[in-house]
Protein backbone atom coordinates (compact mmCIF):
# COMPACT_ATOMS: atom_id res chain seq x y z
CA UNK A 1 0.00 0.00 0.00
CA UNK A 2 1.52 3.31 -1.05
CA UNK A 3 1.08 6.44 0.99
CA UNK A 4 2.17 10.04 1.23
CA UNK A 5 4.13 10.07 4.47
CA UNK A 6 3.95 13.82 4.68
CA UNK A 7 0.13 13.76 4.68
CA UNK A 8 -0.21 10.70 6.91
CA UNK A 9 2.73 10.78 9.32
CA UNK A 10 1.13 8.49 11.86
CA UNK A 11 0.87 5.74 9.26
CA UNK A 12 4.67 5.65 9.16
CA UNK A 13 4.86 4.89 12.87
CA UNK A 14 2.08 2.33 12.74
CA UNK A 15 3.95 0.47 10.00
CA UNK A 16 6.81 0.06 12.45
CA UNK A 17 4.50 -1.85 14.77
CA UNK A 18 3.27 -4.40 12.21
CA UNK A 19 5.57 -7.22 13.22
CA UNK A 20 4.97 -6.56 16.89
CA UNK A 21 1.21 -6.67 16.37
CA UNK A 22 1.34 -9.86 14.34
CA UNK A 23 3.22 -11.50 17.20
CA UNK A 24 0.58 -10.35 19.68
CA UNK A 25 -0.91 -13.80 19.27
CA UNK A 26 2.50 -15.33 19.78
CA UNK A 27 5.14 -15.47 22.42
CA UNK A 28 7.61 -14.24 24.95
CA UNK A 29 10.60 -16.17 26.21
CA UNK A 30 10.02 -15.45 29.89
CA UNK A 31 10.36 -18.44 32.25
CA UNK A 32 7.21 -20.30 33.17
CA UNK A 33 5.61 -20.33 36.60
CA UNK A 34 2.41 -21.81 37.92
CA UNK A 35 -0.90 -20.00 37.61
CA UNK A 36 -1.32 -20.37 41.34
CA UNK A 37 1.90 -18.44 42.00
CA UNK A 38 0.94 -15.76 39.53
CA UNK A 39 -2.47 -15.32 41.12
CA UNK A 40 -1.95 -13.59 44.48
CA UNK A 41 -4.56 -13.87 47.20
CA UNK A 42 -5.50 -11.49 49.99
CA UNK A 43 -7.81 -11.77 52.98
CA UNK A 44 -10.84 -9.93 51.62
CA UNK A 45 -14.32 -11.17 50.75
CA UNK A 46 -14.47 -13.28 47.60
CA UNK A 47 -17.72 -11.53 46.81
CA UNK A 48 -15.91 -8.26 46.14
CA UNK A 49 -16.92 -7.17 42.66
CA UNK A 50 -14.58 -6.03 39.92
CA UNK A 51 -17.41 -4.81 37.70
CA UNK A 52 -16.92 -1.27 39.00
CA UNK A 53 -13.16 -1.38 39.51
CA UNK A 54 -11.12 0.98 37.33
CA UNK A 55 -14.30 2.68 36.11
CA UNK A 56 -14.69 4.58 32.90
CA UNK A 57 -14.20 8.33 33.25
CA UNK A 58 -15.31 9.02 29.69
CA UNK A 59 -17.86 11.82 29.49
CA UNK A 60 -19.63 12.75 26.27
CA UNK A 61 -18.56 16.32 25.41
CA UNK A 62 -21.21 18.85 24.54
CA UNK A 63 -21.62 19.61 20.85
CA UNK A 64 -23.93 21.52 18.57
CA UNK A 65 -26.62 19.57 16.71
CA UNK A 66 -25.44 18.32 13.32
CA UNK A 67 -27.59 17.56 10.30
CA UNK A 68 -26.12 15.40 7.54
CA UNK A 69 -28.32 16.11 4.52
CA UNK A 70 -29.01 14.13 1.34
CA UNK A 71 -26.64 11.18 1.78
CA UNK A 72 -26.85 7.47 1.04
CA UNK A 73 -27.28 5.96 4.49
CA UNK A 74 -26.46 2.37 5.43
CA UNK A 75 -28.19 2.06 8.78
CA UNK A 76 -26.57 -1.20 9.92
CA UNK A 77 -30.01 -2.77 10.28
CA UNK A 78 -30.10 -4.01 6.69
CA UNK A 79 -31.60 -0.82 5.25
CA UNK A 80 -30.22 1.52 2.62
CA UNK A 81 -31.75 4.98 2.44
CA UNK A 82 -30.92 7.13 -0.57
CA UNK A 83 -31.07 10.91 -0.31
CA UNK A 84 -31.63 10.70 3.43
CA UNK A 85 -30.84 12.99 6.34
CA UNK A 86 -29.32 12.05 9.70
CA UNK A 87 -29.69 14.37 12.69
CA UNK A 88 -27.21 14.13 15.57
CA UNK A 89 -28.06 15.87 18.82
CA UNK A 90 -26.85 15.64 22.43
CA UNK A 91 -24.48 12.83 21.55
CA UNK A 92 -27.28 10.66 20.14
CA UNK A 93 -28.84 9.92 16.80
CA UNK A 94 -31.97 12.04 16.98
CA UNK A 95 -33.65 11.22 13.66
CA UNK A 96 -33.24 9.62 10.25
CA UNK A 97 -35.42 10.56 7.29
CA UNK A 98 -35.85 13.16 4.60
CA UNK A 99 -36.34 16.91 4.77
CA UNK A 100 -35.34 17.05 8.43
CA UNK A 101 -35.00 20.51 9.91
CA UNK A 102 -31.68 21.87 11.14
CA UNK A 103 -32.08 23.04 14.74
CA UNK A 104 -31.11 26.59 15.60
CA UNK A 105 -27.38 26.86 16.11
CA UNK A 106 -26.81 23.53 14.42
CA UNK A 107 -24.22 22.59 11.82
CA UNK A 108 -25.02 21.35 8.34
CA UNK A 109 -22.99 18.69 6.55
CA UNK A 110 -23.64 18.35 2.83
CA UNK A 111 -24.17 14.64 2.18
CA UNK A 112 -24.73 14.90 -1.57
CA UNK A 113 -22.73 12.13 -3.25
CA UNK A 114 -21.55 10.84 0.12
CA UNK A 115 -22.38 7.70 2.09
CA UNK A 116 -23.06 7.52 5.82
CA UNK A 117 -22.54 4.46 8.00
CA UNK A 118 -22.38 3.66 11.70
CA UNK A 119 -18.91 4.03 13.15
CA UNK A 120 -16.86 0.92 12.45
CA UNK A 121 -16.08 -1.47 15.30
CA UNK A 122 -12.99 -3.68 15.43
CA UNK A 123 -13.55 -6.58 17.83
CA UNK A 124 -9.94 -7.76 17.76
CA UNK A 125 -7.28 -5.13 18.30
CA UNK A 126 -3.99 -4.90 20.16
CA UNK A 127 -3.64 -1.14 19.86
CA UNK A 128 -2.27 0.32 23.05
CA UNK A 129 -0.89 -2.99 24.32
CA UNK A 130 1.39 -3.41 21.29
CA UNK A 131 1.79 0.27 20.60
CA UNK A 132 3.59 2.15 17.85
CA UNK A 133 6.50 2.37 17.39
CA UNK A 134 6.90 -1.40 17.61
CA UNK A 135 9.73 -1.69 20.12
CA UNK A 136 10.26 -4.17 22.96
CA UNK A 137 9.32 -1.55 25.54
CA UNK A 138 5.81 -1.45 24.01
CA UNK A 139 5.32 -5.23 24.08
CA UNK A 140 2.66 -5.43 26.79
CA UNK A 141 0.08 -7.79 25.33
CA UNK A 142 1.17 -11.29 26.41
CA UNK A 143 1.79 -12.14 30.06
CA UNK A 144 3.61 -15.27 28.89
CA UNK A 145 4.96 -16.21 32.30
CA UNK A 146 2.32 -18.82 33.11
CA UNK A 147 0.03 -20.97 30.93
CA UNK A 148 -3.08 -19.31 32.34
CA UNK A 149 -3.36 -15.68 33.43
CA UNK A 150 -7.07 -14.78 33.64
CA UNK A 151 -6.15 -12.41 36.48
CA UNK A 152 -4.47 -9.88 34.15
CA UNK A 153 -6.43 -7.13 32.43
CA UNK A 154 -5.44 -5.82 29.00
CA UNK A 155 -6.59 -2.35 29.96
CA UNK A 156 -3.77 -2.11 32.49
CA UNK A 157 -1.32 -2.28 29.59
CA UNK A 158 -3.03 0.21 27.28
CA UNK A 159 -0.93 3.22 26.34
CA UNK A 160 -3.47 5.85 25.29
CA UNK A 161 -0.83 7.81 23.36
CA UNK A 162 -0.42 5.01 20.80
CA UNK A 163 -0.53 6.79 17.40
CA UNK A 164 -2.34 3.74 16.07
CA UNK A 165 -5.58 4.97 17.62
CA UNK A 166 -5.52 8.08 15.48
CA UNK A 167 -4.64 6.09 12.37
CA UNK A 168 -7.62 3.82 13.06
CA UNK A 169 -9.88 6.84 13.52
CA UNK A 170 -8.93 8.05 10.05
CA UNK A 171 -10.25 4.72 8.78
CA UNK A 172 -13.63 5.21 10.46
CA UNK A 173 -13.03 3.15 13.62
CA UNK A 174 -15.03 4.60 16.51
CA UNK A 175 -14.99 1.62 18.90
CA UNK A 176 -12.49 -1.18 19.37
CA UNK A 177 -11.98 -4.17 21.61
CA UNK A 178 -8.45 -4.49 22.97
CA UNK A 179 -7.37 -8.01 23.92
CA UNK A 180 -4.32 -9.66 25.44
CA UNK A 181 -2.30 -11.88 23.10
CA UNK A 182 -2.85 -15.61 22.69
CA UNK A 183 0.22 -17.23 24.22
CA UNK A 184 -1.87 -18.50 27.13
CA UNK A 185 -4.87 -20.79 27.59
CA UNK A 186 -6.53 -17.95 29.48
CA UNK A 187 -4.86 -14.72 28.39
CA UNK A 188 -6.73 -12.28 30.62
CA UNK A 189 -9.55 -9.77 30.43
CA UNK A 190 -10.17 -7.71 27.31
CA UNK A 191 -11.77 -4.27 27.21
CA UNK A 192 -13.90 -2.16 24.88
CA UNK A 193 -12.83 1.45 24.32
CA UNK A 194 -14.14 4.48 22.48
CA UNK A 195 -11.65 5.83 19.95
CA UNK A 196 -11.19 9.22 21.58
CA UNK A 197 -8.03 11.04 22.69
CA UNK A 198 -7.25 10.68 26.38
CA UNK A 199 -4.32 10.80 28.76
CA UNK A 200 -5.68 7.76 30.63
CA UNK A 201 -7.27 4.60 29.34
CA UNK A 202 -10.15 5.17 31.75
CA UNK A 203 -10.96 8.23 29.65
CA UNK A 204 -11.42 5.91 26.63
CA UNK A 205 -13.17 3.03 28.35
CA UNK A 206 -16.64 2.34 26.92
CA UNK A 207 -19.03 2.98 29.83
CA UNK A 208 -20.59 -0.18 31.26
CA UNK A 209 -19.37 -2.43 28.45
CA UNK A 210 -18.68 -5.93 29.84
CA UNK A 211 -15.19 -7.31 29.93
CA UNK A 212 -14.17 -10.16 27.69
CA UNK A 213 -11.97 -13.13 28.58
CA UNK A 214 -9.36 -13.96 25.99
CA UNK A 215 -8.86 -17.71 25.57
CA UNK A 216 -6.65 -19.46 23.03
CA UNK A 217 -6.84 -22.81 21.26
CA UNK A 218 -4.30 -24.73 19.32
CA UNK A 219 -0.73 -24.07 18.43
CA UNK A 220 0.17 -21.01 20.47
CA UNK A 221 -0.23 -22.25 24.07
CA UNK A 222 1.14 -25.72 23.34
CA UNK A 223 4.14 -24.29 21.52
CA UNK A 224 4.98 -21.62 24.09
CA UNK A 225 4.76 -23.88 27.12
CA UNK A 226 5.58 -27.20 25.49
CA UNK A 227 8.97 -25.75 24.62
CA UNK A 228 9.46 -25.17 28.35
CA UNK A 229 8.30 -28.68 29.27
CA UNK A 230 5.24 -27.24 30.98
CA UNK A 231 1.61 -28.22 30.42
CA UNK A 232 0.20 -27.75 27.83
CA UNK A 233 2.41 -29.26 25.17
CA UNK A 234 -0.47 -30.84 23.23
CA UNK A 235 -4.02 -29.99 22.26
CA UNK A 236 -5.31 -32.48 24.84
CA UNK A 237 -3.21 -30.57 27.37
CA UNK A 238 -4.94 -27.37 26.31
CA UNK A 239 -8.38 -28.83 27.03
CA UNK A 240 -7.26 -30.39 30.32
CA UNK A 241 -5.84 -27.04 31.41
CA UNK A 242 -9.11 -25.22 30.74
CA UNK A 243 -11.27 -27.87 32.39
CA UNK A 244 -9.18 -28.03 35.55
CA UNK A 245 -9.52 -24.31 36.07
CA UNK A 246 -13.25 -24.22 35.33
CA UNK A 247 -13.58 -26.84 38.08
CA UNK A 248 -11.56 -24.63 40.42
CA UNK A 249 -13.84 -21.71 39.59
CA UNK A 250 -16.94 -23.76 40.34
CA UNK A 251 -15.51 -24.71 43.74
CA UNK A 252 -14.61 -21.08 44.42
CA UNK A 253 -18.21 -20.10 43.71
CA UNK A 254 -19.53 -22.85 46.00
CA UNK A 255 -17.29 -21.67 48.84
CA UNK A 256 -18.43 -18.12 48.31
CA UNK A 257 -22.10 -19.10 48.24
CA UNK A 258 -21.69 -21.23 51.36
CA UNK A 259 -20.15 -18.32 53.24
CA UNK A 260 -22.85 -15.91 52.12
CA UNK A 261 -25.62 -18.37 53.05
CA UNK A 262 -24.25 -18.95 56.53
CA UNK A 263 -23.70 -15.24 57.07
CA UNK A 264 -27.23 -14.39 55.89
CA UNK A 265 -28.59 -16.98 58.33
CA UNK A 266 -26.96 -15.04 61.18
CA UNK A 267 -24.35 -17.64 62.08
CA UNK A 268 -22.16 -16.31 64.91
CA UNK A 269 -19.27 -18.76 64.53
CA UNK A 270 -16.07 -16.72 65.05
CA UNK A 271 -14.33 -19.06 62.62
CA UNK A 272 -16.71 -18.07 59.81
CA UNK A 273 -14.59 -16.14 57.38
CA UNK A 274 -14.99 -15.27 53.72
CA UNK A 275 -12.94 -17.21 51.17
CA UNK A 276 -9.72 -15.51 50.24
CA UNK A 277 -10.08 -13.32 47.18
CA UNK A 278 -8.35 -14.78 44.12
CA UNK A 279 -8.12 -12.62 41.01
CA UNK A 280 -7.66 -15.59 38.70
CA UNK A 281 -10.75 -17.42 39.94
CA UNK A 282 -12.68 -14.19 40.25
CA UNK A 283 -12.43 -13.69 36.48
CA UNK A 284 -13.35 -17.29 35.69
CA UNK A 285 -16.29 -17.18 38.10
CA UNK A 286 -17.57 -14.02 36.44
CA UNK A 287 -17.59 -15.91 33.12
CA UNK A 288 -19.61 -18.73 34.70
CA UNK A 289 -22.07 -16.16 36.05
CA UNK A 290 -22.47 -14.67 32.56
CA UNK A 291 -20.86 -11.33 33.47
CA UNK A 292 -17.85 -11.62 31.13
CA UNK A 293 -17.94 -12.52 27.45
CA UNK A 294 -15.63 -15.26 26.15
CA UNK A 295 -13.59 -14.14 23.15
CA UNK A 296 -11.87 -17.33 22.01
CA UNK A 297 -8.88 -17.41 19.62
CA UNK A 298 -9.40 -20.63 17.65
CA UNK A 299 -8.63 -21.64 14.06
CA UNK A 300 -9.69 -25.25 13.45
CA UNK A 301 -13.27 -26.43 13.18
CA UNK A 302 -12.71 -29.52 15.31
CA UNK A 303 -11.28 -27.45 18.16
CA UNK A 304 -14.14 -24.97 18.04
CA UNK A 305 -16.57 -27.89 18.34
CA UNK A 306 -14.66 -29.17 21.40
CA UNK A 307 -14.84 -25.73 23.00
CA UNK A 308 -18.59 -25.57 22.43
CA UNK A 309 -18.98 -28.90 24.22
CA UNK A 310 -16.77 -27.65 27.05
CA UNK A 311 -18.95 -24.55 27.35
CA UNK A 312 -21.96 -26.81 27.79
CA UNK A 313 -20.11 -28.92 30.36
CA UNK A 314 -19.45 -25.86 32.52
CA UNK A 315 -22.55 -23.85 31.57
CA UNK A 316 -20.95 -20.77 30.07
CA UNK A 317 -21.36 -18.99 26.74
CA UNK A 318 -18.80 -18.52 23.98
CA UNK A 319 -19.53 -15.10 22.51
CA UNK A 320 -17.20 -15.28 19.51
CA UNK A 321 -14.44 -17.33 17.98
CA UNK A 322 -11.64 -15.12 16.69
CA UNK A 323 -9.64 -15.81 13.51
CA UNK A 324 -11.73 -18.98 12.99
CA UNK A 325 -10.23 -19.80 9.59
CA UNK A 326 -12.23 -23.05 9.43
CA UNK A 327 -15.51 -21.58 10.66
CA UNK A 328 -17.03 -22.29 7.24
CA UNK A 329 -16.93 -26.02 8.05
CA UNK A 330 -19.20 -25.60 11.08
CA UNK A 331 -21.14 -22.46 10.15
CA UNK A 332 -24.49 -24.05 11.04
CA UNK A 333 -23.16 -25.28 14.39
CA UNK A 334 -21.98 -21.78 15.24
CA UNK A 335 -25.31 -20.27 14.25
CA UNK A 336 -27.23 -22.86 16.29
CA UNK A 337 -25.18 -21.90 19.34
CA UNK A 338 -25.50 -18.15 18.65
CA UNK A 339 -21.73 -17.78 18.36
CA UNK A 340 -20.14 -15.17 16.11
CA UNK A 341 -17.03 -15.76 14.01
CA UNK A 342 -14.64 -12.81 13.83
CA UNK A 343 -12.42 -13.48 10.85
CA UNK A 344 -9.94 -11.98 8.43
CA UNK A 345 -10.96 -11.52 4.83
CA UNK A 346 -8.21 -13.70 3.42
CA UNK A 347 -5.22 -14.20 5.73
CA UNK A 348 -4.15 -17.83 5.69
CA UNK A 349 -1.24 -20.29 5.61
CA UNK A 350 1.09 -18.60 8.10
CA UNK A 351 0.93 -21.69 10.36
CA UNK A 352 -0.54 -25.16 10.04
CA UNK A 353 -3.80 -24.43 11.84
CA UNK A 354 -4.49 -21.60 9.37
CA UNK A 355 -3.66 -23.70 6.31
CA UNK A 356 -7.16 -24.91 5.40
CA UNK A 357 -8.65 -21.43 5.16
CA UNK A 358 -10.69 -20.24 2.19
CA UNK A 359 -11.45 -16.64 1.19
CA UNK A 360 -15.19 -17.41 1.20
CA UNK A 361 -15.02 -18.16 4.94
CA UNK A 362 -16.91 -15.09 6.15
CA UNK A 363 -19.47 -15.43 3.37
CA UNK A 364 -20.34 -19.00 4.36
CA UNK A 365 -20.55 -18.08 8.04
CA UNK A 366 -22.88 -15.25 7.05
CA UNK A 367 -24.99 -17.53 4.83
CA UNK A 368 -25.91 -19.94 7.64
CA UNK A 369 -29.40 -19.22 9.04
CA UNK A 370 -28.77 -16.93 12.00
CA UNK A 371 -25.06 -16.72 11.20
CA UNK A 372 -22.99 -13.91 12.70
CA UNK A 373 -19.96 -12.98 10.59
CA UNK A 374 -17.56 -10.23 11.67
CA UNK A 375 -14.49 -8.83 9.95
CA UNK A 376 -11.69 -8.06 12.40
CA UNK A 377 -8.16 -6.74 11.95
CA UNK A 378 -5.73 -8.09 14.58
CA UNK A 379 -3.41 -5.60 12.92
CA UNK A 380 -2.37 -1.98 13.39
CA UNK A 381 -2.46 -1.64 9.60
CA UNK A 382 -5.59 -3.64 8.80
CA UNK A 383 -7.64 -1.62 11.27
CA UNK A 384 -7.04 1.43 9.06
CA UNK A 385 -8.95 -0.17 6.17
CA UNK A 386 -11.46 -2.49 7.82
CA UNK A 387 -14.08 -1.32 5.31
CA UNK A 388 -11.94 -2.66 2.45
CA UNK A 389 -11.42 -5.96 4.24
CA UNK A 390 -15.20 -6.29 4.35
CA UNK A 391 -15.32 -5.32 0.67
CA UNK A 392 -13.21 -8.37 -0.11
CA UNK A 393 -16.02 -10.47 1.31
CA UNK A 394 -18.44 -8.94 -1.19
CA UNK A 395 -16.02 -9.76 -4.00
CA UNK A 396 -15.45 -13.34 -2.86
CA UNK A 397 -19.21 -13.84 -2.52
CA UNK A 398 -19.73 -12.59 -6.08
CA UNK A 399 -17.09 -15.03 -7.30
CA UNK A 400 -19.12 -17.89 -5.82
CA UNK A 401 -22.36 -16.58 -7.31
CA UNK A 402 -23.78 -14.75 -4.31
CA UNK A 403 -24.54 -11.04 -4.38
CA UNK A 404 -24.23 -9.22 -1.07
CA UNK A 405 -25.60 -5.69 -0.92
CA UNK A 406 -23.68 -2.94 0.88
CA UNK A 407 -26.50 -2.54 3.39
CA UNK A 408 -25.94 -6.13 4.46
CA UNK A 409 -22.13 -6.20 4.36
CA UNK A 410 -21.87 -3.18 6.63
CA UNK A 411 -23.16 -5.37 9.46
CA UNK A 412 -19.86 -7.28 9.42
CA UNK A 413 -18.05 -4.25 10.82
CA UNK A 414 -20.86 -2.60 12.80
CA UNK A 415 -23.98 -4.39 14.05
CA UNK A 416 -22.53 -7.89 14.36
CA UNK A 417 -19.39 -6.52 15.98
CA UNK A 418 -21.48 -4.64 18.52
CA UNK A 419 -23.37 -7.84 19.27
CA UNK A 420 -20.14 -9.70 20.03
CA UNK A 421 -19.23 -7.00 22.54
CA UNK A 422 -22.72 -6.79 24.10
CA UNK A 423 -23.07 -3.10 23.21
CA UNK A 424 -25.57 -3.49 20.37
CA UNK A 425 -28.26 -1.69 22.35
CA UNK A 426 -26.14 1.48 22.38
CA UNK A 427 -24.08 1.57 19.19
CA UNK A 428 -23.42 -0.28 15.93
CA UNK A 429 -26.38 1.03 13.93
CA UNK A 430 -27.95 4.32 12.93
CA UNK A 431 -31.17 4.31 14.92
CA UNK A 432 -32.78 7.02 17.06
CA UNK A 433 -31.50 7.00 20.61
CA UNK A 434 -28.22 5.25 19.89
CA UNK A 435 -24.79 6.82 20.27
CA UNK A 436 -24.00 9.20 17.45
CA UNK A 437 -21.01 7.18 16.27
CA UNK A 438 -21.18 7.96 12.56
CA UNK A 439 -18.86 8.09 9.55
CA UNK A 440 -19.34 10.22 6.44
CA UNK A 441 -17.54 8.63 3.47
CA UNK A 442 -16.62 10.23 0.15
CA UNK A 443 -18.55 7.46 -1.61
CA UNK A 444 -19.36 3.78 -1.32
CA UNK A 445 -17.34 2.60 1.71
CA UNK A 446 -16.65 -0.70 -0.05
CA UNK A 447 -14.78 0.96 -2.88
CA UNK A 448 -10.98 0.86 -2.98
CA UNK A 449 -11.19 4.64 -3.34
CA UNK A 450 -13.28 5.10 -0.18
CA UNK A 451 -12.06 7.53 2.45
CA UNK A 452 -13.64 8.54 5.72
CA UNK A 453 -14.29 12.27 5.37
CA UNK A 454 -15.77 13.05 8.79
CA UNK A 455 -15.87 10.79 11.84
CA UNK A 456 -18.23 11.49 14.74
CA UNK A 457 -17.97 9.84 18.14
CA UNK A 458 -21.00 10.60 20.29
CA UNK A 459 -21.86 13.43 17.93
CA UNK A 460 -18.46 15.13 18.28
CA UNK A 461 -16.23 15.52 15.24
CA UNK A 462 -13.11 13.51 16.06
CA UNK A 463 -11.69 13.52 12.53
CA UNK A 464 -12.28 15.82 9.59
CA UNK A 465 -10.17 15.13 6.52
CA UNK A 466 -10.77 18.65 5.22
CA UNK A 467 -9.46 20.21 8.43
CA UNK A 468 -6.77 17.84 9.68
CA UNK A 469 -4.66 20.68 11.04
CA UNK A 470 -7.38 21.37 13.58
CA UNK A 471 -7.40 17.82 14.94
CA UNK A 472 -4.98 17.35 17.86
CA UNK A 473 -2.35 14.63 17.66
CA UNK A 474 -1.42 12.44 20.60
CA UNK A 475 1.13 13.87 23.03
CA UNK A 476 3.64 11.34 21.73
CA UNK A 477 3.49 12.78 18.21
CA UNK A 478 3.83 16.40 19.25
CA UNK A 479 7.30 17.54 18.28
CA UNK A 480 8.07 14.37 16.35
CA UNK A 481 9.54 14.95 12.87
CA UNK A 482 6.86 12.69 11.34
CA UNK A 483 4.14 14.87 12.81
CA UNK A 484 5.74 17.94 11.30
CA UNK A 485 5.58 16.46 7.82
CA UNK A 486 9.34 16.45 7.24
CA UNK A 487 9.93 12.70 7.31
CA UNK A 488 11.08 11.65 3.85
Amino acid sequence: MSMDTRRHPIAVLTLLSTLATLTACATSSAPASSAAKASKTTEVPAAASTSTAYPSTYVVPSSAPTLIRGATVLTGTGERLDGADVLLSDGKIAAIGRNLELPAGGKLVDGQGKWVTPGLIDVHSHLGVYASPGVEAHSDGNEATAPSTPQVWAEHSIWPQDPGFEAALEGGITTLHVLPGSANLFGGRSVTVKNVPSVTYQGMKFPAAPHGLKMACGENPKRVYGNRRVLPSTRMGNVAGWRAQWIEAQEYMREQKNYETRRAAGEKNPMLRPPKRDLRLETLSAVLRGEINVQHHCYRADEMAIVLDMAKEFSYKVTAFHHATEAYKISNLLAENNVCAAVWADWWGFKMESYDAIPENMVLVDAAPGGCAIVHSDSSEGIQRLNQEAAKGIAYARRMGREIAPEHAIKWVTTNAAKALSIQDRTGSIEPGKMADVVVWNGNPFSVYAQAQVVFVDGVVRFDRAAQSGIPHSDFLLGQPAAQGVLQ
